[in-house]
């Protein structure tokens, strides 16, 4: 596979580079023709991602179709501990079941980002496999030994835990397991470069001054260089992936098309052109034309593309139909939802379910407790209303005032 040598003016024209240890050196890197392998840590202390914690594999999806080698790094060593990054309190400890089950749900996830098979497959891995044969004396004489607690804490991933007087031992070492990460994918995999979010600046460029130390210790001469993207942040100086309504899903089980529209929809002003940098493919002079013309055009053109890439474009196709007729009260234009004859009857939780209008029945449950389903132009209030083929067909079902579906029996 040709490595495309213009990667770096990409990150650079589309705003993706925030950080970099040795900008001369990563220039010169992607810039030589040759393929390199970076890679970009997860902790999977949940089971889905949304659209905020998505903005690594944006860059790497990049990467990875100029021609370089990606690896997925998943911590299933590290999440047991929590990165303390921007932290008021401890993290939640996770089993290691509930660290695998998370580890399982995400592969999933990052399909939509990056390819793997076929040529230049992305590979993931897990710092499980090398942290848990890894005992706790010969880590600390190997990587403990090269870490200044003095300096560790001046470093701002700790500030909140310190502010709050609660950090612990336990979240200190998290910095050199991911320090020694880095190291160990050189070793075995020759990576030389680590992506990440800007909050994660500290604990990359442990990684890179670790490598330095061993280089003197060992006689070696590796250069390991970090870099980091700018955070996808609201105005309000919050990461974005959520928004009133809950979190922007990637996971479409989650969460239905026209709502991953919508969400995308209400994206702040101020974080439009951040993401069409990220999940288009649209020159940065075209957006920022577009913007300035007509913002809410431009809203548009971003919620049907991002919807588009994530989900597909029949679901693109759907959303947009539907926030065309928001206003529509008759529901002639509303999107149809087929549902086989042999499924009823059915419970009014289980229509909003399959129709997409709820993530789960649970949250069918509290819409109807809410007021918020309307059936047939008549708010419904019991949860437990079952349904008959002949009801439902050629029926309107909204959720709200925004939100519906014309359902066919078939």
């Amino acid at each position: 596979m040709k490595v495309d040598t213009n990667l770096y003016n990409v990150l650079k024209q589309r705003g993706l580079l925030y950080q970099c240890t040795d900008e001369p050196a990563f220039k010169k890197l992607l810039e030589s023709g040759k393929p390199i392998t970076l890679y970009e840590g997860t902790d999977p202390t949940v089971d889905s991602l949304h659209i905020g914690h998505c903005v690594p594999y944006c860059i790497l999806r990049r990467f990875q179709q100029a021609g370089h080698r990606v690896l997925l790094l998943m911590g299933g060593a590290t999440a047991g501990i929590g990165d303390p990054s921007g932290r008021n309190q401890i993290r939640k400890m996770l089993s290691k079941e509930e660290i695998d089950k998370n580890i399982e749900s995400i592969k999933k996830t990052l399909s939509v980002f990056l390819k793997f098979d076929g040529e230049n497959p992305a590979i993931i891995v897990n710092n499980a496999e090398w942290f848990d044969s890894y005992d706790y004396v010969s880590f600390m004489r190997d990587v403990g030994v090269h870490f200044n607690v003095n300096k560790m804490l001046t470093n701002e991933i700790y500030a909140n835990r310190l502010e709050e007087g609660g950090l612990t031992f336990f979240e200190m070492g998290y910095m050199l397991m991911q320090a020694y990460d880095f190291v160990h994918l050189n070793r075995k995999y020759n990576c030389v470069l680590e992506f990440g979010g800007q909050d994660q600046w500290g604990n990359i460029t442990a990684g890179c001054e670790l490598q330095r130390k061993l280089n003197f210790a060992n006689g070696t001469d590796i250069n390991l260089i970090g870099a980091t993207n700018p955070l996808l942040m609201t105005p309000e100086g919050k990461k974005m992936g959520k928004t009133e309504k809950g979190a922007i899903w990637i996971n479409r089980e989650k969460i239905s098309a026209y709502d991953f529209y919508q969400g995308v929809y209400q994206t702040p002003d101020a974080c439009i052109e951040m993401m069409f940098a990220l999940f288009t493919d649209i020159p940065m002079e075209e957006v920022r034309t577009m913007i300035k013309a007509d913002i809410v055009s431009a809203k548009k053109t971003l919620s049907f593309e991002v919807t588009k890439f994530v989900r597909g474009e029949q679901d693109a196709l759907l959303a947009q139909k539907m926030s065309e007729n928001l206003f529509s009260q008759g529901g002639d234009d509303a999107p149809e939802v087929e549902i086989e004859k042999s499924e009823f009857p059915m419970s009014i939780c289980d229509l909003l379910f399959k129709t997409n209008l709820a993530p789960s029945k649970s949250e069918a449950r509290r819409l109807i407790q809410g007021g918020a389903i309307t059936f047939k132009n008549e708010k419904v209030a019991d949860f437990n209303l079952n349904l008959t083929a002949e009801q439902v067909d050629g029926s309107l079902l909204k959720k709200g005032k925004k939100s519906f579906v014309k359902v066919k029996v078939v």
